[in-house]
Parts: C-alpha cells; structure tokens; sequence
C-alpha cells in the first residue's frame, strides 16, 4: 500500500489525548463504538480514509493540506466530540457490541450484552443532534451507529433476533431496495442489478420501525425475508438527511460495508497480530470470514458496500478538501 504523506492518525481514550487543531488539516472524527473491543471494521474504515488521502494527494499538496483521522473512545471512556467548535465536518461511526440501549448492558454475556457506563448516550445524543441540524456536516454509520441513528430520530427500535428470525446473522446476506431507493438521486445506481442487493451481516439485533418516519427521513432498504426478494419488516438502510445536491448526507446502514477486498481484509488482521492489538486466537476466529469474502458474490458486494459507504466518505471528503 502507498502511504500518503498527507495522511495522520490520532486516538482518543482520554480529554488530554485530542491533537491540538492545525490550520491546514482536515480533521475526520471517528466514533468507536466497540467499547474497548478490537475490530476489523474500525481499521478499515481508517484504511478507507487513508486510501482517499492517497488519491487525492496531488490535490492535498497544492492546498498545502492534511488530512487526519481521530478515533474517539465513545462508549469505554466516554469520549464525545463536540460539534461546536466546527472542527470536524465529517463523522463516521462503527460498529460494536452489545444492546443498542446501553443501560440494557449491565452484564458480560459475549457481543449481545456487555457491562458499560450509558454516561456517554446523552453527549451522543446532543452531537447527532447538532450534525443533523447543520447542513454542512456529514455522518454515516455502520451497524451499531446505525442502530443508534435509528434509536436517536425514533425511527425504529432494536428487538433480539430470537429462532423465529433464526438467531443472529452472520456472513453474506441481502437486502431488499425500497421504492425510494431505485429513483434515490445517490442509491438508484444500487438497482441496476435489481432490487435485491448483497451485503455483509454481523447483527444479533435487527432494528424494527417504530412507525411512519419523519424529519425526512427516508427508508433505503429493509431485510430479505424470503427466497423470492420479498422484504421483511427490519430497516436495514436510513437516510435521516439529503444534501441539496440529492448526495446523503446523515445516512446509515445495519451492515459492513467497510469490511472491503479480502486481500484488505488479511492485510488488517496481519497487522494488529503483529502489533498486539489482537491475539492470535482472534486473528484465527477473524481469518475464517476471509474464505467467504472471496467467494460470496464478492464484486457485488464490493459495489454495495462502494455506493452506500466509501463513496460517501470519499466524496465529502473531496468537497472538504475543495472548499478549503
């Protein structure tokens, strides 16, 4: 992989941690949601805004800019951006373990429940609030940022996928586009090739509307819930905000569209194995998807996740970098 030299990286477990603001840099806040747990997801999606730090370097360096990514600890150590000093203008959210309602989490019991402090769910709440409300600013999420979105606008509630949904969801699955999805002036490419579409599941919960949706929202896609592309009752795609160029503009999905080629993939996991981050019997629990992410419907996938993920993320970003 090329290295972008516009390109830093900076964590943020405690207030102290926070870089100090530089004139030149674009900084893009990442909400971690794994609550202390190692993820895959994350590190992709820091290889994603790499990958764009590299393609649009010619450009960074004609600005004289930067480009930098800061990972926030939301729920372990209840670090929370705050919208109000507009120092970030894009926010990209993971996924994670546990109940999508933290006080919910109150015991360790694998990835469906965990112990955790819900201290941080109002200063969440207060940022998606100032986000959604600024037309200027962008945030997509991934599965459990997702289910927050939902919790957040009230526009669907998290129910356990108990037998009758066949129990948790795991590998390549579907979706099934919505009306608005195909005339959707951003997700209508999605169905070219019709209006079921593959995607990668990690879920125990599946998120259930709670009514008609409001504020604007609008519904992308909901499950598959049977062979012949019928869609079930679980949302599985949400716009809450569209940009006056039709672009999404506060959008998030109940799935992994940042979890990229397997070659990708494989790079990750070497890395955090040989930097600790991870032991070697997660690399060998993590190494067993990377078969099935060659083989199932990969290049559709691929494009999937591209449209309603990195896509999104690579052209914000170039607008951020135009404007500045």
């Amino acid at each position: 992989m090329v290295e972008s030299s516009r390109f830093s990286y900076a964590r943020v477990e405690h207030a102290e941690d926070l870089p100090a603001r530089e004139d030149r840099t674009i900084d893009v806040a990442l909400l971690d949601m794994n609550a202390g747990y190692a993820n895959v997801g994350h590190d992709a999606i820091v290889e994603i805004v790499r990958d764009v730090a590299t393609e649009l370097e010619d450009e960074l360096i004609s600005r004289d800019l930067g480009l930098r990514v800061i990972s926030y600890a939301v729920r372990d150590r209840l670090i929370v951006p705050r919208h109000g000093d507009g120092r970030h203008r894009l926010y990209l959210g993971t996924g994670g373990p546990g109940h999508l309602d933290p006080r919910r989490n109150t015991s360790s019991s694998g990835t469906v429940e965990i112990a955790e402090d819900p201290a941080w769910e109002a200063p969440l709440w207060a940022l998606f609030d100032a986000i959604a409300s600024d037309g200027d600013t962008a945030l997509y999420g991934v599965c459990h940022t997702f289910g927050l979105l939902c919790r957040w606008s009230g526009a669907a509630e998290p129910a356990l996928r108990g037998p009758a949904k066949g129990g948790p969801m795991s590998g390549v699955g579907t979706n099934v586009l919505t009306p608005a999805a195909r005339t959707h002036p951003w997700f209508a490419r999605l169905a070219a090739a019709g209006d079921v579409v593959p995607v990668l599941d990690s879920r125990h919960y599946d998120l259930l509307p709670a009514g008609p949706l409001t504020r604007g929202m609008t519904a992308i896609a909901h499950e598959s819930a049977g062979a012949h592309g019928e869609a079930g009752d679980a949302l599985t795609m949400l716009e809450v905000a569209r940009d006056a160029g039709g672009v999404p503009r506060v959008f998030g999905v109940n799935s992994h569209p940042e979890i990229g080629a397997p070659e990708r993939v494989a790079a990750i996991l070497d890395r955090m194995l040989a930097t600790g981050t991870i032991t070697s019997d997660v690399y060998d629990q993590r190494s067993t998807m990377l078969p099935m992410l060659r083989d199932d419907r990969r290049e559709e996938r691929l494009r999937v996740g591209r449209t309603v993920f990195s896509d999104l993320v690579r052209d914000r970003i170039a607008r951020l970098v135009r404007s500045a």
